[in-house]
């Protein structure tokens, strides 16, 4: 079975929308469904792709605003953190009510905890939580396929900011150093933002990765 990785950046603010999928079997996941849910459901028609979950990495407006309209037309579930909960929910602290044009409260069909497990493309998916951007931030990784949905926690050589509600630096630093870098150094990175990276590569040159930070 082999895994396609493919996205389209969406919304104000150019976040990134994956879309991990079979290529035979053609079933997939989307992954931070931030804006524009006509443009995305174009790309599931075109690919003919069947959606089996919708995974939130973090509650922010620009990560969600397509999820209601997703979740009609596909019929699918959503998941999240269990400590975001109340950002998914608050449009104050999902920032949709300032930035995003419009207020917007979501309810998960599946909350997580950090170190959960669950099967998804017949593959085991690691559930890491990363507090620092938000207060639950909650990164993805498929081992076998050797990917990491890693959000606005780490981004190609830079981290998420930390001034919004719930967000600390300190706390961010200590979940990608404790809890992404130990990952395999060959592990594929795609961010909520900009282009995707390794974790080799942030490793060795992001700056927020060196002792003295």
């Amino acid at each position: 079975m082999a895994l396609i990785c493919d996205f389209r950046v969406v919304g104000p603010v150019q976040t990134n929308c994956y879309f991990l999928y079979d290529e035979k079997t053609k079933k997939g996941v989307l992954v931070d469904p931030g804006d524009e849910a006509e443009k995305l459901l174009s790309y599931i028609g075109k690919k003919g792709l069947q959606i089996e979950a919708i995974l939130l990495t973090h509650g922010h407006f620009d990560h969600i605003m397509a999820v209601p309209e997703l979740k009609k037309e596909l019929g699918v579930p959503v998941y999240v953190s269990r400590v975001e909960k109340e950002v998914l929910e608050d449009p104050m602290t999902n920032l949709s009510l300032q930035m995003g044009g419009r207020g917007i409260c979501l309810e998960a069909d599946h909350y997580l905890e950090d170190g959960d497990t669950i099967t998804l493309l017949g593959e085991e998916v690691r559930c890491i939580l990363t507090p620092g951007h938000t207060v639950g931030g909650m990164c993805y990784y498929f081992p076998k396929a050797g990917i990491l949905f890693s959000g606005d926690t780490l981004f190609q050589e830079s981290v998420g900011r930390t001034d919004f509600p719930g967000g600390s630096m300190k706390e961010l630093i200590r979940s990608i150093r404790e809890k992404l870098f130990v990952l395999a150094s060959a592990t594929r990175v795609y961010p909520g933002h900009g282009f995707s990276t390794s974790i080799e590569t942030e490793k060795m040159f992001n700056p927020f990765a060196t002792d003295g930070f």
